[in-house]
């Protein structure tokens, strides 16, 4: 129980220092464009991740727990797991690299596992318990495809996504900045398209929604109302989230031609706050739900390799099996602990980072603020959607290229993107070795 515990406050301190690491995510462009003091800008993104505590569910969380199999793996692989995040997290930010807490999270924990897996079983092949012959390697997660077409997990997956995640943030900030572009000229063409995609976001938002009677066969409504209950589910909530971004950027391009140019920069330093809350909220539901999966991981393990151990209701944790019709269980204290060190670390800034971010890559104004945080929410939102642990620094990183794109080529200083992307090519193979390594000098001693 005592290792349990140290792994659950090293996990809540790995939380901290992935706020104030990954804090210039939501505040680099607002401190950038002066919309806000740095002070203002981490009290406000801190506010809005710990929100993101009644907004987000638990599927990412459920994605990281699973990276390994925790019926083959110890509390000494998630310890060397963890320890290897922070070590990796302190280092690159001591450096001002704005690398992905996320996947040193992952690669932390299936280094270890693996590490594990070899110490355990060598590099032969052994029988497992269902009488087949098994590898060192399978002990991780590599892929699983999804149920009923849906989208596939695994670590693989989450490796493609160091890609796809850069990609659609640049590729939305991009288009975004296109159309704010556009919608500044006094044609009619680009408002007849901006009523059209207003349009076309109600109904999108519309058929997401879940009804009151589906809320009660999953689970327990929040509130006894049932226009709250559906109001305010997880689910239905970012989708009214995805409506409110959209269509508060519709309804600014729709009178952006008639604006003068003190106008519009006023307007758009506003928006500012709202596309930087939005990125924020973003970023304490996908980056929290890691660290509830690696606590919820400890505790299975935990039960795992102490059977017929009593757990205190405070650890009654369950990870959920759609194979075998097992829902997930969680207490209230976990997210709850894990959103309010991630708001705690984001509120100790991380202005080293803030620096690369908010000027190195390109030089940014409000205009582009707005394009590339409102690009890097939406991008974030849709991949919590579909489960899947991706990295915010690397969203919001391709959606500031992405909006340095629409200028020229050459506004981007790739000298510095290039440094960034051999930092997340790296973060997840160093994190693993290293976790690796100390789970060997661990397991000396433990």
């Amino acid at each position: 129980m005592t290792l349990l515990i140290l792994i659950i406050v090293l996990a809540l301190i790995f939380d901290y220092i992935n706020g104030f690491h990954d804090a210039a995510n939501a505040i680099a462009t607002v401190v950038a464009t002066k919309v806000l003091t740095p002070f203002q800008a981490v009290v406000w993104a801190a506010f809005f991740n710990f929100l993101a505590y009644w907004v987000f569910g638990f599927g990412v969380a459920d994605t990281v727990a699973k990276t390994a199999h925790t019926m083959e793996i110890n509390l000494v692989v998630i310890l060397a797991g963890v320890i290897a995040a922070i070590c990796w997290n302190l280092l690159t930010w001591w450096l001002g690299i704005p690398s992905s807490s996320s996947h040193t999270l992952i690669g932390g924990f299936a280094g270890a596992a693996v590490a594990h897996a070899i110490a355990v079983h060598g590099f032969s092949g052994y029988v497992g318990e269902d009488g087949a012959t098994h590898y060192w390697y399978e002990i991780v997660s590599w892929y699983k495809a999804g149920k009923d077409g849906g989208m596939p997990s695994g670590v693989i997956i989450i490796i493609a996504f160091i890609v796809l995640a850069p990609l659609l943030g640049a590729l939305a900030s991009y288009l975004i900045s296109i159309w704010l572009l556009n919608a500044s000229r006094k044609s009619i063409g680009p408002k007849i398209f901006t009523v059209a995609l207003m349009l076309a976001t109600i109904w999108f938002v519309y058929v997401q929604m879940v009804s009151y009677e589906e809320i009660v066969e999953h689970g327990k409504p929040r509130f006894e109302s049932h226009f709250w209950s559906v109001v305010f589910d997880s689910h239905n909530i970012k989708w009214f989230l995805v409506a409110f971004i959209v269509l508060t950027v519709s309804a600014f391009c729709l009178i952006f031609s008639s604006l003068n140019l003190h106008q519009a920069d006023a307007a758009l330093k506003k928006m500012q706050l709202l596309s930087s809350a939005a990125f924020s909220l973003g970023h304490g539901g996908n980056d929290s739900q890691k660290v509830m999966g690696i606590i919820a991981a400890a505790v299975a393990v935990y039960i795992n390799t102490n059977p017929g151990v009593h757990m205190d209701a405070w650890l009654d944790v369950v990870l959920p099996n759609d194979d075998a019709g097992i829902k997930g269980v969680m207490p209230s204290w976990i997210p709850l602990a894990c959103y309010s060190a991630i708001a705690a670390g984001t509120l100790s800034g991380g202005w080293k980072i803030v620096k690369t971010m908010g000027s190195k890559i390109t030089k940014v104004s409000s205009f582009e603020g707005v394009a590339a945080e409102t690009a890097g929410a939406l991008t974030l939102y849709f991949t919590e959607h579909l489960k899947i642990p991706v990295s915010t620094t690397h969203t919001i990183t391709g959606s500031i290229i992405g909006v340095g794109l629409t200028k020229r080529v050459s506004a981007v200083r790739w000298g510095v993107t290039v440094s960034l992307i051999w930092a997340w090519i790296l973060t997840i193979p160093i994190s693993a070795l290293l976790a690796g390594l100390v789970y060997f000098i661990l397991s000396v001693f433990i």
